[in-house]
């Protein structure tokens, strides 16, 4: 703000400073009011957005190929009220999250990718045990499915909804540019309800700004293309997480602190080392 009114609109500011506040407190409150916590105004809160979207640059092809008959999801607001496993303790989360068989699978694609993973550590840093371990976690290696949601739909409900508002509306308008960059299509843009992307459950904010093509084929595809989802995840550690190559990820270290990059809860960072240090160990 360029001016500043702490003591409280009188001999600093006067009378333009009273009006100027009172302006910026009219438009906050406006812009509060456009959330909701019912669908009652969720139309009107995506005829608003397609605005906002169009003065970001985004083109009127891709707001309509992204918004064209989306409509509000009360099961979605259900999903963002019952998330309960992050108050788990550690010892109870990393029981009920890693078997055994998770960890054998594990180890199988350690082994089937070995080439693939280590050109990715190469070139970013990070190991293996790591980046197999946060595939494993988010979807089972990609055996609990990407969450079968229209991505669009799930983040215009939960942008419009008053609890989280800011942040979805910065993912939606960040799946409304994958779609406008062409690297995929709202049909192809199906996730978990909170928006995920692929097997490793990438945000579109983070797709937008850590995926990348390591297969080569032009297309950064962290749906189905196994190389481009791992070298992705392992980018997003380096560059967002400040990963150092060649040093360990216990506790208080550099490499922990960014695996909390990609989960803030400290029971998914614990677990996402301790699973890895299992892996390394074999």
């Amino acid at each position: 703000m360029p001016f500043n009114c702490k003591q409280v609109l009188t001999r600093v500011c006067g009378l333009a400073g009273v009006v100027a506040v009172a302006m910026l407190l009219a438009s906050g409150i406006a812009e509060a009011q456009r959330c909701g916590n019912t669908g009652a105004g969720f139309e009107g809160w995506v005829r608003d957005f397609r605005a906002a979207a169009a003065r970001q640059g985004i083109s009127q092809r891709a707001i309509s190929a992204g918004l064209d008959g989306v409509s509000y999801d009360q099961n979605i607001i259900r999903l963002d009220r019952n998330q309960r496993s992050f108050r788990l303790s550690f010892e109870e989360f990393y029981r009920r999250r890693v078997s055994s068989s998770l960890l054998s699978r594990g180890r199988q694609l350690m082994q089937t990718h070995s080439g693939l993973l280590s050109r990715i550590e190469r070139q970013y840093g990070v190991p293996p045990a790591i980046i197999i371990s946060i595939w494993g976690l988010e979807t089972n290696f990609g055996r609990d499915g990407a969450g079968g949601r229209s991505i669009p739909r799930s983040l215009a409900t939960l942008a419009y909804d008053c609890r989280r508002s800011e942040f979805f509306t910065n993912e939606l308008m960040n799946a409304l540019r994958i779609i406008d960059r062409g690297d995929m299509t709202p049909a192809q843009l199906v996730g978990g309800w909170a928006g995920e992307i692929g097997p490793m459950q990438f945000l579109p904010s983070s797709y937008v700004r850590y995926a990348v093509d390591f297969d080569g084929d032009g297309r950064r595809n962290l749906m189905t293309s196994i190389p481009d989802m791992l070298a992705s995840t392992a980018n997003y550690l380096k560059v967002r997480g400040g990963w150092q190559a060649g040093q360990g990820w216990q506790p208080g270290s550099r490499n922990y602190n960014a695996i909390r990059e990609w989960n803030k809860a400290e029971v998914y960072v614990r677990t996402i080392a301790t699973m890895a240090d299992r892996l390394a160990s074999r």
